[in-house]
């Protein structure tokens, strides 16, 4: 299978049937899903379902969250990438890792990688990451990565106000390294 994007220590994929218990292991863990607002998946069938979603995806808009794995051993350490978003009519960064992998700069790492090939190689023209307030290490991980606060603001009509930050090309400048 090819892999979309390197990093230093990381390689992602298109998410396949293939990665269906991996993808339960992660999704059934209430502690992954605690910030997420998605509900833990409790069945084999359920995340089929939701691998088939993710691979509409891809054949619909080119891109999507991808299987993301240490290079070092070939270890499936979650997911992250981008997702159309048609209520907002925006592209999301979105990332979720089995815990032992957290606090290793991992989803740093990936966020970077998948913005800059966002907006270079795809020519988005802006990049969206969307956090519960209390999810502190997922913000760090978003300003670490480059966005910047964009507003507070409800996902539904009438819910809690949530932190949005955003990417765009004059983002992509300040932080590249040349």
């Amino acid at each position: 299978m090819k892999f979309l994007i390197q990093t230093e220590r990381l390689l992602l994929r298109e998410i396949t049937q293939g990665d269906k218990e991996d993808l339960l292991s992660l999704h059934s863990d209430p502690e992954v899903q605690k910030y997420t607002g998605d509900a833990v998946i409790a069945s084999i069938e359920e995340m089929e379902n939701a691998i088939e979603e993710r691979i509409d995806h891809y054949i619909q808009f080119g891109f999507g969250r991808w299987a993301t794995f240490l290079k070092e051993g070939m270890q499936f350490i979650g997911w992250a990438g981008l997702l159309y978003l048609p209520e907002f009519d925006e592209i999301d960064l979105g990332y979720r890792f089995l815990p032992q992998f957290w606090g290793k700069g991992l989803a740093t790492e990936a966020s970077r990688a998948i913005l800059t090939y966002g907006i270079e190689t795809l020519k988005l023209n802006r990049i969206i990451a969307i956090a519960m307030k209390e999810n502190i290490a997922s913000i760090r991980v978003m300003e670490k990565a480059g966005m910047v606060f964009y507003k507070f603001a409800p996902y539904e009509p009438g819910g809690e106000d949530l932190i949005w930050y955003q990417y765009d090309q004059k983002l992509l400048k300040r932080y590249q390294v040349d």
